[in-house]
C-alpha cells in the first residue's frame, strides 16, 4: 500500500472514532481510526466534492 500522508476530521471527538483523509492528485481516500490500514475507501476528487456538498446542504 503507499504511504498516504492522512488528515483526521476536524469534527473528531476524544476517542478512536474518527475519519481520516488522504487524497492523491485523482483520488480521495478515507479510513477510520479503529483500522486504518484495512478499511480504505477510495473515490475520484469530484465524486467526494459531490458528498461533501450534500453533507452541507443537509446539516442541521
Amino acid at each position: 500500500m503507499p504511504a498516504y500522508t492522512w488528515q483526521k476530521s476536524s469534527y473528531c471527538a476524544q476517542g478512536e472514532s474518527c475519519v481520516h483523509v488522504a487524497a492523491t492528485a485523482e483520488t480521495v481516500h478515507l479510513t477510520e481510526s479503529g483500522d486504518p490500514a484495512q478499511s480504505i475507501l477510495s473515490t475520484d476528487r469530484d465524486t467526494f466534492g459531490a458528498l461533501l456538498r450534500a453533507l452541507r446542504e443537509n446539516h442541521d
